[in-house]
């Protein structure tokens, strides 16, 4: 997947998005997603369909602080962006100008696009505001896979006890309906870490493994006296309903529900018989995806294809949605 003609360049999108009002990233025909509503922006200004991958696909009502996603595009698309009298001679200081005339003209059609949106419930919202919006448009080399080269992904649940939900946190923190024992929730934690089959926390999807490895899982209070607990959750990748599943064992345990060792036990039986409970979308995000070092991404992305269990001989579209990594 990794060449691309010389006609062609590949571009990285760092964005941010509210899922509230979204039916997860992947597109569905008839419902707003958020890859649907950039794929129109992208494709509206480019004058030309676009495939996107992303770094880890979210479900309905997950939102995400910092995503990753790439595409490919004809050069002379892209630099069309940049009227002819305007550009640089230079080849890296033209594809900048087009990167930073992208990111200006995509941000304006997803206002825009928003506040209709918003219309159609009845919800007037103010102008300049948006529930999705790139941070960042970058060229990179053929070698970058904004899903396969990344080294982890790190999400944040956020959940607060009953009666303490503050009514501008409503969005995006889960309210339990009784108090948690934070410290039994981490000790029930520790037996996850490290690389296991993840069978009972995960909703499998034919032909890719669920063995990953969780790299951290704990339980701490945000701060600032808002009584508002965070579970911070960090790995390689994730299956599908992974880190929900994880929370919401972890939450059985902290109202007293179930044992400190029953996430551990469900976790050894591997089995679909006796899932985790699954938290609610909205209280998660998914907070930052990293990546080596340029000149290491070829060889992560072959690794974590073989890791996983893929071996790409198909199309652009199989490639960019094929998969496991719905963590959501």
């Amino acid at each position: 997947m990794g060449a691309l003609s010389n006609s062609q360049l590949r571009i990285r999108l760092d964005l941010a998005y509210d899922g509230t009002f979204f039916h997860g990233w992947a597109s569905q025909d008839g419902l707003r997603t958020v890859q649907g509503v950039l794929t129109q922006a992208l494709s509206t200004i480019l004058r030309r369909p676009v495939i996107l991958t992303v770094a880890g696909r979210t479900d309905a009502g997950v939102h995400a602080r910092h995503q990753v996603a790439h595409f490919d595009c004809a050069s002379d698309a892209f630099q069309s962006l940049i009227r002819e009298s305007d550009r640089p001679e230079d080849e890296e200081e033209l594809n900048q100008a087009c990167c930073r005339a992208l990111l200006r003209r995509v941000n304006s059609l997803l206002g825009r696009e928003y506040i209709e949106h918003m219309a159609t419930t009845g919800i007037k919202v103010p102008r300049g505001t948006a529930d999705a919006r790139l941070s960042e448009v970058s060229v990179v080399s053929a070698d970058f896979d904004a899903r396969f080269a990344a080294l982890e992904r790190s999400y944040t649940y956020r959940l607060v006890p009953e009666g303490q939900l503050p009514l501008a946190r409503r969005w995006d923190v889960y309210e339990v309906a009784q108090p948690l024992d934070i410290e039994a929730m981490n000790r029930a934690a520790q037996p996850l870490l490290g690389e296991h089959e993840f069978l009972a926390f995960c909703r499998p999807r034919e032909g890719a493994t669920t063995i990953r490895e969780l790299r951290e899982l704990r339980i701490v209070p945000e701060g600032g006296g808002t009584g508002v607990l965070e579970c911070h959750v960090r790995a390689d990748a994730f299956c599908h309903s992974m880190v929900r599943s994880l929370v919401g064992a972890l939450i059985e345990v902290g109202r007293g529900a179930r044992e400190e060792g029953w996430p551990a036990q469900l976790l050894e039986k591997a089995s679909r018989q006796e899932a985790a409970p699954i938290a609610p979308a909205h209280g998660l995000t998914l907070e930052s995806v990293s990546y080596p070092d340029e000149a290491e991404w070829s060889d992560q992305v072959h690794r974590a294809r073989r890791m996983r269990g893929f071996a790409f001989d198909g199309s652009p579209e199989e490639w960019a949605m094929g998969g496991n990594c719905c963590a959501g």
